[in-house]
């Protein structure tokens, strides 16, 4: 068996396992698909929309691309990519990158710049009748956020599969949640994705860029250590934590 063959079945088997564990999809859902333009994404919207041509629940995807706003963008190649997969999608074009990177921004630029992302996509969503938000963050995501909050903001916490936001009114998904980077890496390759540079001075320099080595230093000493943080999420003994 193909190499490539085997990866997916890999890749659908956990991605059906998180949406029917988590009940992410159901009947009649209108879903918004932020899109980054990175191979996370692009491997959520490409499964999402094979699934849907053969799962029995209905359902209806509305990728959704936030333009930052940095000189040599990506957005026009995004839109030819989306049309391959059979999907329309949804640019909205701002200077939130540039903002955040600007003298006028005392926060840090990144944290700034997710955070004016996230409230776009949701108005977005909210204007397109979708109840519902796909994004497309992985295992090793939820692992490194969760040492991310340790360090940097003194919570034990992470991002979660499946997440009620405003009272209900909005539900943000993981698909990818139990799919390790490595393997989409993989997929992405084969199914020979377009590979966008992100234009952002900040790529590569960041806090989450640092709990990465800090990992995979770990992973190198011991193959079974991700798959032990992640299960340590779900399994929290509170008699052994501090009140």
């Amino acid at each position: 068996m193909p190499r490539h063959s085997y990866t997916y079945k890999s890749l659908n088997s956990l991605i059906g396992k998180a949406i029917h564990r988590y009940d992410m999809i159901e009947d009649g859902d209108r879903i918004a698909v932020g899109l980054s333009g990175g191979k996370d994404s692009l491997t959520l919207l490409w499964a999402l929309a094979e699934r849907k041509k053969r799962v029995p629940v209905r359902y209806d995807l509305f990728p959704v691309y936030v333009d930052p706003g940095f000189p040599g963008g990506f957005s026009d190649e995004l839109i030819d990519t989306c049309r391959h997969l059979g999907v329309s999608l949804t640019i909205d074009r701002t200077d939130h990158g540039l903002v955040a990177h600007s003298a006028m921004n005392r926060e840090n630029p990144c944290f700034l710049c997710a955070r004016l992302r996230r409230k776009r996509l949701f108005e977005i969503a909210d204007g397109l009748g979708c109840t519902k938000l796909a994004l497309g963050h992985n295992k090793d995501d939820v692992i490194e956020t969760f040492f991310l909050n340790i360090c940097y903001a003194g919570e034990i916490s992470t991002m979660v599969p499946r997440q009620e936001l405003f009272n209900g009114r909005f539900i943000v998904i993981r698909p990818l949640a139990m799919v390790d980077e490595k393997s989409i890496r993989h997929f992405a390759k084969a199914q020979q994705f377009p590979q966008f540079t992100n234009p952002c001075p900040s790529a590569g320099a960041t806090k989450r860029s640092e709990i990465q080595a800090m990992l995979e230093g770990l992973y190198r000493t011991n193959r079974k250590i991700k798959g032990n943080i992640y299960r340590a999420m779900s399994h929290v003994n509170m008699d052994y934590l501090l009140k």
